[in-house]
């Protein structure tokens, strides 16, 4: 058998996909039997989740602001990168609603999983409506100095 670092490495899955695997384990346990290959699939996912932190992340921490001291830059991202995992964690690493099969019966209240995943994803739809809105402006305000 030939085996080496470079070929055990594709398959050593992050924190992202080790989180999605636990969050579909917990959230929707008969959708999590169904994936063929967990460990190929949820360490896929964590590659796509970590490129979309890392895409996100410059999104949000924007441009160096004039007079910016090193710990304030060093806050900025830092603060941008959490709020990008926290996007990504709602948004590809957790089931969705739709994804679920163990609905709860209309007649129940919902569990305070789904109100609080529920509130997760509207505060992430407002954070980026806010963030495209100040990207607008950044925008207009670089159009103007032109």
């Amino acid at each position: 058998m030939n085996f080496s670092f470079q070929n055990h490495r594709r398959f050593v899955m992050n924190s992202y996909g080790k989180f999605a695997q636990n969050a579909w384990k917990t959230m929707s346990p008969s959708q999590y039997e169904l994936i063929v290959d967990p460990e190929a699939w949820f360490t896929s996912l964590g590659k796509e989740a970590e490129n979309s932190v890392d895409d996100l992340q410059v999104q949000i921490a924007g441009h160096d602001t004039p007079g910016e001291t090193y710990l304030e830059k060093v806050g900025r991202l830092n603060n941008a990168k959490m709020q990008a995992e926290e996007i990504v964690r709602a948004e590809m690493l957790t089931p969705q609603p739709g994804e679920l099969l163990e609905e709860e019966p209309e007649d129940e209240e919902p569990s305070s999983m789904s109100v609080a995943l529920e509130y997760m994803k509207e505060v992430n739809r407002q954070h980026r409506d806010d963030l495209e809105d100040l990207q607008q402006e950044e925008l207009e305000r670089e159009m103007k100095l032109l």
